[in-house]
């Protein structure tokens, strides 16, 4: 049976482009000026400042904030701001992207990377902080710079052609640059899918480095960071794993060996020790900080922070008042920054020196209620899920799942949930099976022939809202729109609108259009006649049927080049020509990742405005 769509595969053809055309101004017509209602609140929330880096030097904190369409670099303690996106783009005459940035400890000099216009590929400015002003410009643009006295590393990742050793790329390499002169000192000989980081120790003068093939693989290496001919691998694993520092000869090493879960060992005169086992929930990441192992564990889907001595003996928890994501943003060898994010809080920035000192926040004005609950799914798993609700309750609920590649859902800030929240809307993000909640082995329940564990866990959570007299959207994004078309195929009665952006769809063809093939080691290989059946099984594209749809919102991007838009199109059209109330959104602006501030905001306020119209929220 051949594909009657596969034509739609084809983003040239002008029979795609109509259909594209006709589908957008269908939407407009659907969703009338509802989102015209609602574009402003969205901007003013998603334009909330929010802190996403920090580096800590001997004389201040740097931090790259987004704001109100602009991206700055500057020093939290005195405001003063060293790099300013606007100015940039002044300078270039184009859209700018600050990618990532660094600076030296003694505060002498700054790197940071951005992108002109959305590309990949950008340009790295070193500047000398005494003077002001750019010593260096590199393209493109440079990873993982560690400044030294006379000199500095890097990482280069090449695209295209071949590595200095002669590997062909795609391949990673680190480069020491001394004196105008660069030469290539780890990694001879990889080929592609190692990845590989650098850092310099807080204590003493040392090079940590982390060789990974994949997400599995790991391998340490260490040695006198001046010296790159004496370094040496340390530590190998089949897991993911990381150096954290190395103290009074001890190499502290984060690893995922055992179940899965996350401990610490230190590695001294060649011997190992294990200084924090296993929990009983996943060991997120450890840091030192001072005399102390700070460490990130995921309860449920949100932190708890334990402090612990350097032996490993626990010395208290750190609880925080509303369920939330804390990351380590930079440590030095006395205290640590570390970010917190929630559902109502787009950020807040903590220092860490003995105890934790709240130094910095944004959070949202009003009265939200965030609860969490469990639903038991058709084997008898219980299923985590968040609820967000404001002062009243009008019964319509906001569904997010994803449930996939080992990535957790933990509370963060979604800029359009806030208006459907304070129009009594409830928010729901839900914990599936595939992603890291409760590490490996709830992966694993999730993936390849264990893929349907995932979408039943979804509709537990659904159904729940439903026998509660709940309305339903249900929405997801990429892999987490795999999760919904699934479920609208095979239950479409437990949602009241389905949202389905930049989906995997076609379950036997994903691995033949664009980075596709790199998904098989999670869903299968189509290919071989083992995987076929099960991925034929629920392959959304291929079960659908005739019957009662709920309101569907399918949306994607022309230049996404990571999930071919086709799963999208292909999927619309084959339920348009069963008569099904399915809408089509096509960015023709964004890729999968990267788009214009301004771009997101219309987005995202047309995903509100479409779950305002379907569960009838009052705007």
């Amino acid at each position: 049976m051949g594909d009657p769509y596969i034509w739609m595969e084809n983003l040239s053809d002008e029979r795609v482009l109509k259909f594209v055309n006709e589908e957008n101004t269908r939407l407009r017509e659907f969703l009338s000026d509802l989102s015209d209602k609602l574009i402003e609140e969205v901007r003013e929330h998603y334009y909330l400042p929010n802190i996403v880096e920090a580096h800590v030097t001997e004389r201040g904190t740097f931090v790259r904030v987004n704001e109100k369409g602009r991206q700055i670099i500057k020093i939290l303690e005195t405001s003063e701001v060293i790099v300013d996106s606007k100015h940039l783009e002044e300078e270039l005459k184009d859209e700018i992207l600050l990618q990532n940035f660094t600076v030296d400890r003694e505060r002498k000099r700054l790197a940071y990377s951005f992108s002109i216009g959305g590309a990949d590929e950008g340009i790295t400015r070193i500047v000398d902080l005494e003077k002001g002003e750019v010593i260096e410009e590199i393209k493109p643009s440079l990873w993982n710079i560690v400044f030294l006295d006379d000199g500095y590393y890097f990482a280069r990742f090449y695209r295209k052609g071949k590595t200095p050793d002669g590997v062909d790329a795609p391949a990673e390499r680190i480069f020491l640059k001394k004196g105008g002169e660069e030469r290539m000192v780890f990694g001879e000989g990889l080929g592609s899918g190692y990845f590989m980081s650098i850092r310099k120790s807080n204590y003493g003068n040392y090079a940590l480095i982390t060789l990974s093939l994949g997400w599995n693989k790991s391998e340490i290496y260490f040695g006198p960071l001046e010296e790159p001919e004496k370094w040496e691998k340390v530590y190998s694993s089949e897991v993911p794993a990381y150096p954290i520092d190395y103290v009074d000869g001890k190499l502290y090493i984060y690893t995922r060996e055992g179940k899965g879960l996350g401990k610490v060992i230190a590695i001294e005169n060649g011997n190992v020790r294990e200084v924090i086992p296993e929990d009983e929930f996943p060991l997120e990441w450890a840091i030192i900080a001072g005399d102390k192992i700070l460490a990130g564990y995921l309860v449920h889907a949100s932190s708890l922070l334990k402090v612990f001595t350097l032996n490993g003996e626990l010395l208290e928890e750190i609880k925080f008042d509303m369920p939330g994501q804390v990351q380590p943003l930079d440590t030095n060898e006395e205290k640590a920054i570390l970010r917190y994010e929630s559902f109502t809080t787009p950020y807040r920035l903590y220092l860490f020196k003995e105890r934790l000192e709240l130094i910095d926040e944004v959070k949202v004005e009003g009265s939200f209620k965030v609860g969490e609950d469990f639903a038991t799914s058709k084997d008898g798993t219980r299923v985590h899920y968040f609820t967000v609700k404001g002062e009243k309750d009008e019964k319509k609920a906001w569904v997010f799942g994803y449930g996939g590649f080992n990535i957790a859902l933990k509370p963060r800030f979604f800029p359009h949930a806030i208006p459907f929240i304070k129009r009594g809307g409830t928010f729901v993000m839900a914990n599936l099976r595939g992603g890291s909640e409760y590490g490996e082995e709830w992966h694993r329940a999730g993936m390849r022939e264990n893929k349907q564990n995932v979408f039943d866990d979804f509709i537990a959570v659904l159904e729940k809202f439903k026998k509660e007299g709940y309305k339903t959207a249900a929405w997801g994004r990429s892999n987490g729109g795999l999760l919904v078309s699934a479920v609208l195929v095979q239950r479409p009665e437990v949602m009241d609108a389905a949202l389905i952006g930049y989906p995997v769809i076609d379950m036997l063809r994903f691995h033949k259009l664009y980075i596709g093939s790199v998904w098989i080691p999670e869903y299968g290989n189509p290919d071989d006649p083992k995987d076929r059946e099960f991925l034929l099984k629920y392959s959304p594209y291929h079960n659908v049927k005739p019957q009662k749809y709920p309101p569907t919102l399918i949306y994607t991007g022309l230049y996404d080049d990571r999930v071919h838009p086709a799963h999208a199109l292909k999927f619309a059209k084959k339920l348009k020509d069963l008569g099904a109330p399915v809408y089509l959104r096509v960015e023709t602006k964004s890729g999968h990742m990267g788009a214009s501030p301004e771009t997101r905001i219309k987005e995202l306020t047309d995903l509100l405005a479409f779950v305002a119209k379907t569960l009838e929220i009052r705007v």
